[in-house]
């Protein structure tokens, strides 16, 4: 933006007159806020508009902010709103935009997806755990599986994946294969009564897999984990045996913030 200076066309005008003049079109410029617009490259999905002094995907802080007011134990009644810190720390990355539009194709609330990667990797590319890899951190098997089902959703999404091996590497690739996963574990736990699945409720499927996540997802809070998951794989991800699922829950939603409680599908 530009600012002119009027011309002097009488002599008289005061010196200090013009100084005002002037200030109060600096104070104009200075309120005007910058706009960082990222790409959609999906059809028919909107794109996000960040102002340099808020965010609209942000969360407000509270971890009870649009979401669920019942238990996460069969009977999810979570919010399908897509605000949350989470989106915003996923949003903070160079593909995050992407990985909007790619779980909005898929029919994923953004906000579920980001809160899988900051649970996996603070949403950074921290690179191979045992045979987990990437922002998602995810199991080749997982992988693949989420593809699929992302595919089915929207076959279009198949121009933006990297091929091949490097594809579990690349964040935007990962993010369309964790959006599908995440439907994979919503549908299957809707299929065991929980009718508007949490990310809370999915992230057991998610961590450890689609026979042990739906039997964490719909136990009861005072079970012990160890009494629903195997103790090789609660030690492999910093579980306690004697650690309750309400426990383990909560452990969760303090690491995810306030999209825990929204609903996973879109």
């Amino acid at each position: 933006m530009r600012t002119g200076q009027r011309g002097l066309r009488r002599a008289g005008i005061a010196f200090g007159a013009l100084t005002m003049m002037l200030g109060s079109g600096v104070s104009a410029m200075a309120q005007v806020p910058i706009q960082v617009t990222p790409y959609a490259s999906e059809p028919g999905v909107p794109t996000v508009t960040i102002t340099s002094s808020t965010n609209p995907l942000a969360g407000d802080g509270d971890p009870t902010s649009g979401g669920s007011t019942g238990t996460t134990t069969g009977t999810s009644t979570g919010s399908g709103g897509t605000s949350s810190d989470a989106l915003n720390t996923m949003l903070s990355q160079t593909w995050g935009a992407a990985a909007v539009s790619e779980a909005a194709a898929v029919g994923v609330n953004p906000s579920a997806l980001a809160a899988t990667c900051v649970a996996e990797s603070g949403c950074t590319n921290a690179g191979t755990n045992g045979t987990a890899t990437g922002a998602f951190q995810m199991q080749p098997a997982a992988f693949q599986d989420g593809l699929a089902t992302a595919l089915a959703a929207d076959p279009a999404l198949a121009s933006q994946i990297v091929q091949g091996s490097a594809g579990q590497s690349d964040p935007a690739t990962e993010a369309i294969a964790a959006s599908g996963y995440l439907m994979q574990a919503a549908q299957t736990l809707q299929a065991d009564n929980i009718s508007n699945p949490t990310v809370l409720d999915t992230r057991s499927y998610y961590e450890f897999g689609p026979t042990y996540g739906a039997a964490v997802a719909t136990a009861s809070p005072t079970a012990l984990m160890s009494s629903v998951v195997p103790s090789q794989y609660l030690s492999g991800n910093g579980i306690s045996n004697t650690e309750t699922v309400a426990q383990y829950q909560a452990a969760v939603a303090s690491k995810i913030g306030n999209a825990a409680y929204q609903s996973v599908l879109s």
